[in-house]
């Protein structure tokens, strides 16, 4: 038997749950275990292949993108072939709401021929703050989690898999959280890119190696000539604190979420 943790993982909080998920399943399920991990979120990791078999059991996680899936990544994950293999969908959320991401994420796995044992929501720290979800998965989290792994290695150990009752979510899928402004209008989104403050920059190259989508040029770190998907992980992984968003409608948004988003919200497993 197979385990293999995959995630895409912009700023590492969902990699710290699916790999954590993963090795503390491969452990529980005994001797013999392949145990193996592929992260997805360089654009050159996108371009292989991902063929699964009836012997693999594979945790795939991703965040949640304005309540779903997110949608640049629909593609690739419409291309990999589970043919029969179990599947652990799992999503990240900022502490708002996971929406319609992990109903969505488990129908594409099916599609796909995976067969779905369980499912969880777990929150991370928000892409967009520093305090919304701060320092999460904390140390509560990661219990919840290897309580979850100890759950799914009984199930898988007694040979009944099938999952019982359905993914919390809605189909059709509800449309992408659209956040508005202070007037009450759409923000739009797609338009808004990251900033770089010039004299702090010292061209390390990190956040050109850290988008997702390629879209910071080598030659010239401060151009984003491709597309955002505000995953922020060129702001949060930049050593010199020069990447950053000044959009209005953005920065309000971000407030808005830290003020009504502050309770901490737990994780959610389906079984």
């Amino acid at each position: 038997m197979k385990v293999c943790s995959i995630y895409f993982s912009a700023t590492g909080t969902t990699k710290k749950v699916v790999s954590r998920m993963g090795n503390r399943i491969s452990e529980g399920l005994g001797k013999g275990i392949v145990y193996r991990e592929i992260d997805i979120t360089n654009p050159s990791s996108r371009k292989n292949k991902l063929i699964f078999d009836g012997e693999d059991i594979v945790i795939f996680g991703v965040p949640t993108y304005a309540g779903r899936v997110p949608n640049l990544l629909l593609p690739f994950l419409k291309t990999i072939k589970g043919n029969g293999a179990l599947c652990i969908p799992v999503v990240l959320y900022g502490n708002r709401s996971y929406d319609d991401s992990l109903i969505e994420l488990s129908e594409i796995m099916r599609t796909n021929l995976f067969r779905i044992a369980a499912a969880g929501a777990f929150v991370g720290e928000h892409s967009f703050s520093l305090e919304l979800g701060k320092g999460r998965p904390d140390n509560e989290d990661f219990k919840s989690i290897d309580r979850f792994a100890m759950m799914i290695c009984k199930k898988v150990l007694s040979g009944s898999v099938q999952l019982n009752g359905a993914i919390k979510g809605t189909i059709p899928y509800r449309d992408y959280f659209s956040p508005r402004d202070r007037s009450g209008n759409k923000i739009n989104f797609i338009k808004i890119k990251p900033k770089t403050k010039l004299e702090l920059c010292d061209d390390c190259k990190i956040c050109y190696e850290a988008c997702p989508l390629g879209s910071i040029e080598y030659d010239d770190v401060s151009v984003v000539s491709g597309k955002c998907m505000k995953c922020c992980s060129c702001v949060k992984r930049c050593p010199k604190g020069s990447k950053f968003f000044d959009d209005e409608g953005y920065l309000f948004h971000k407030d808005e979420l830290e003020y009504m988003y502050h309770e901490r919200k737990e994780i959610e497993i389906f079984l």
